[in-house]
């Protein structure tokens, strides 16, 4: 289980979406409030965003992201008008390495996962491993639940690459529940183009994980926002309902899509 949010609005400075919030990710990674199946978010962390060519970037840490000694420099240096992030705590089988640690990204999206599919590796691997092509496969580097999930979502866009996201993800939970059975799947999911972010609040077999969202907080005029825990007591922060897609745009309205 881990945490996660995302950021869409005017530029600014990555410190002010990872670090300075009063319940930010950074806090969150020693003092979550509901995080379930562990206490704490110590096993590496990384956050995404597009450079001025449209490309998505990252930087990834196997550290707990307290003992990042580099990232208080770089939170004062950068400023986007879209962040995406995550504070990750491994589930058994999926082991801290640099491959493993999210954002997952290709030539178009940006990818982070909270949860984890029970019996992953004996039950449900090989039967996403059916799904993937040669070329999507050849692209997964690390071995979490979370990348093939993500190469699951990529390879229905290569099948059909007219296909929305949101239909993406549709299609994605509509086979999960063949692949694990009567095994847990947690589905918090976050994914980007660039343009918009979209997050759904979904599980398998067990209760959703938590999920918020805002349009209002006073600490991000004109910004969007979506995290696994309210960054502010603010009660302009709402829960995204359970088995839902949020899609926020920055040009229109927060909109949630039933599963």
């Amino acid at each position: 289980m881990c945490r996660l949010a995302a950021y869409l609005g005017p530029d600014i400075p990555l410190k002010q979406f990872l670090l300075d919030p009063p319940h930010s990710l950074y806090r969150q990674s020693w003092e979550p409030l509901e995080l379930k199946y562990a206490k704490i978010n110590a096993d590496g962390y990384g956050f995404g965003w597009y450079s001025p060519d449209g490309l998505p970037s990252i930087y990834t840490s196997v550290l707990p992201i307290w003992s990042d000694s580099n990232l208080p420099h770089l939170a004062g240096t950068f400023s986007n008008p879209l962040w995406i992030a995550e504070i990750r705590s491994a589930t058994l089988g999926h082991p801290v390495h640099q491959y493993n640690t999210p954002p997952f990204f290709d030539d178009r999206h940006l990818f982070v996962h909270n949860g984890f599919i029970r019996d992953f590796h004996l039950q449900v691997r090989p039967l996403m491993n059916r799904m993937l092509s040669p070329v999507v496969a050849g692209d997964i580097q690390g071995n979490t639940d979370s990348e093939y999930l993500f190469a699951c979502l990529r390879q229905l866009q290569v099948d059909d690459p007219q296909l929305p996201l949101t239909d993406a993800l549709w299609g994605l939970f509509d086979r999960l529940p063949k692949w694990v059975g009567e095994q847990p799947a947690l589905l918090n999911i976050i994914i980007t183009e660039g343009e918009r972010i979209y997050a759904s609040r979904h599980a398998i077999n067990h209760e959703c994980p938590s999920l918020y969202y805002t349009t209002d907080d006073e600490l991000f005029p004109g910004g969007q926002l979506v995290a696994s825990e309210r960054f502010t007591e603010d009660s302009f922060w709402q829960p995204v309902p359970e088995h839902h897609i949020l899609v926020l745009d920055a040009n229109n309205p927060p909109e949630l899509l039933a599963l």
